[in-house]
């Protein structure tokens, strides 16, 4: 699709008409204060948990992930990164040949309190997957790169420079744009992975009460904790 085409169909979308009609009001959201999940475990502990979580997860997220045909390629490999200094991380990438790779490191299995966040969390990557986010975000990136360095291109910036600094930034900002539902995303289909492996969702997203929360940053790529648990309960309402 041209770049006028592009602007063309999203107005179109801004267009269409909207349902005015009175709604009940929602039901107030579950209260979202911290249980006790426990103390920190002893790092032999923690690594067998890490192992239950895995035993349990990749099968069931493997199943899902052919299930949905959505990827070439569902055998998950898990790892983890025992370097020293790596910090409190797990993230989800792809190897050379396309095969799903979720990476933990040790800092992080040792902070979880109880294999309930260890599995939800490893269901949350696995779920990036099985959503296909990261063909989806390089989609969003291209397109962003494509219109905003037509646009500039169109406003007298003709030279390649600035066409290419137009077209990074369009790239980052179309990225960007869409990471906070790729997040949620995420979050509700790892709440019905961790449930149909056995854990506890709820239990498991207990882990956001101790990482930063990014709030709603401008472009910022998590969404605010309390929506993503939010996200969690709500799914968990229905299983």
């Amino acid at each position: 699709m041209r770049p006028v085409a592009i602007l063309f169909a999203l107005a179109l979308a801004a267009c269409m008409p909207v349902d005015t009609a009175p709604r009940p009001a929602p039901a107030p959201p579950m209260a979202l204060q911290p249980v006790d999940t426990g103390a920190r475990l002893a790092p032999n502990q923690a690594m067998s948990n890490f192992q239950t979580a895995v035993a349990r997860v990749e099968p069931v997220a493997e199943r899902m992930c052919r299930q949905r045909g959505n990827n070439r390629n569902c055998d998950f490999l898990i790892l983890v990164d025992d370097r020293p200094g790596a910090p409190m991380n797990a993230y989800q990438t792809l190897d050379r040949n396309g095969r799903p790779v979720i990476v933990f490191t040790e800092r992080l299995i040792n902070d979880a309190r109880n294999v309930d966040e260890i599995a939800f969390v490893l269901a949350h990557e696995a779920a990036h997957h099985i959503e296909g986010h990261i063909a989806r975000q390089q989609q969003n990136a291209v397109l962003g790169a494509t219109l905003i360095g037509s646009l500039a291109g169109a406003a007298g910036g003709n030279s390649p420079d600035a066409i290419q600094s137009a077209q990074r930034l369009g790239a980052t900002v179309a990225a960007r744009a869409y990471s906070k539902n790729f997040e949620l995303e995420a979050d509700a289909t790892g709440t019905r992975i961790a449930h149909a492996a056995g854990f506890n969702p709820l239990r498991g997203a207990q882990f956001f009460f101790r990482i930063p929360d990014p709030g709603n940053r401008f472009l910022g790529t998590h969404p605010a904790n309390a929506d993503r648990l939010r996200v969690v309960q709500q799914v968990a309402a229905t299983l």
